[in-house]
């Protein structure tokens, strides 16, 4: 047991300069070194092996040099797009089917300097606009060669409207633009919000995108054992005091704090933790509570956090009126990363 008390998210409430945001926008650790040739595609979903070829496709095809005049550029040395055509490939498919995976090897196979591409969530895009303001975005984002949207989901009205008008923006400016979700783009905000009363600017986004379907089983539980019961919060406890770098909490006290803290800075509010160590988990109280867990979830799946939890399993975290909701798909995404976490958690209980 180390000397010093545990880390606690509960006490930190990290504050992100603008110029942090951007230079943050790049495929996040876990993703750092994934590849087309490090993709397992399941043999049985023909989708997967056919997203593979498709994106390194589009990938060689961003290769080409700057146009004169106005930052625009080619788009594909062989066939350029028609000015009215998509420009950009949208990745729809259930959770765990490697979408992620695929859209940061097309950022790492597109041929551009790092500052050219940019690669990041929803909601860190959207907090780029809010810290920049929403000319400053375009501006900054405008040179990019690729711009990459990871879970891509439109929650409110004003979403929609703002990253409408943004990819407009920048499509007209030449670049390219790629995106993840569970849904296909003519959908989004369905279930959600009164998305027919905002059809314009969704229709609008969709035709950004040339969607690609991507079929198949979550492969974070492909093959692999149950994931461990909860442990003892005594036993949570000694391992958080063991383990260099962990952090821990109690469950509901973060989730209250989370209300605190903007959902573009929780990849901040874990930076230096090595674990998250949490006691007395419970289901969650209310759908936006549900939704900012699910953030943190993410970004704990990025980072490679390892999560020790006592108390319920985290497959009832979430009401079977969430699971059946608008907001289902981010539910048994954050389920299925959270799952992988306490996986990945099990040997701090040994140590």
């Amino acid at each position: 047991m180390t000397d010093a008390a545990p880390l606690s998210l509960c006490a930190r409430e990290p504050h992100v300069p603008a110029d942090r945001l951007v230079a943050e926008m790049v495929p996040p650790p876990r993703f750092d070194a994934v590849r087309f040739d490090t993709y397992v595609p399941d043999p049985g979903q023909p989708s997967q092996m056919e997203a593979v070829k498709v994106l390194g496709d589009f990938a060689a095809g961003l290769g080409g040099a700057h146009a004169s005049g106005g930052g625009r550029r080619r788009w594909f040395a062989r066939k350029p797009a028609a000015p009215s055509g998509p420009r950009g490939v949208y990745l729809d498919g259930g959770y765990g089917v490697g979408k992620t995976h695929l859209l940061a090897s097309l950022w790492h196979a597109t041929p551009a300097e790092p500052a050219l591409k940019a690669f990041g969530t929803f909601v860190e895009l959207t907090n780029l606009v809010g810290a920049l303001g929403f000319q400053q975005t375009v501006r900054t984002l405008s040179g990019h060669r690729l711009l990459c949207i990871d879970e891509f989901e439109l929650d409110d009205p004003g979403d929609t409207v703002l990253v409408s008008s943004l990819l407009a923006r920048l499509v007209d400016e030449g670049v390219a633009l790629a995106a993840t979700s569970n849904t296909l783009p003519g959908k989004l905000g369905e279930g959600r919000f009164a998305a027919a009363d905002f059809l314009r600017e969704i229709q609008g986004l969709s035709a950004h995108f040339r969607p690609l379907r991507i079929d198949g089983e979550d492969y974070r539980h492909r093959g692999l054992p149950a994931a461990p019961d909860p442990y003892p919060a005594d036993d949570v406890t000694r391992a958080a005091y063991a383990t260099e770098g962990a952090s821990l909490d109690d469950f509901p006290m973060l989730l209250e704090h989370l209300a605190r803290v903007h959902p573009s800075r929780y990849g901040a509010l874990t930076d230096g933790i090595r674990a998250v160590c949490l006691t007395d988990v419970r289901p969650v109280p209310d759908q936006s509570t549900a939704l900012r867990l699910v953030v943190l979830a993410d970004r704990l799946y990025d980072r490679e956090v390892p999560v020790l939890a006592a108390g319920l399993p985290f497959d009832r975290l979430f009401s079977d009126e969430m699971l059946n909701g608008g907001y289902r798909k981010k539910y048994f995404r954050a389920i299925s990363r959270l799952t992988a976490l306490a996986r990945d958690a099990k040997p701090l209980i040994a140590q």
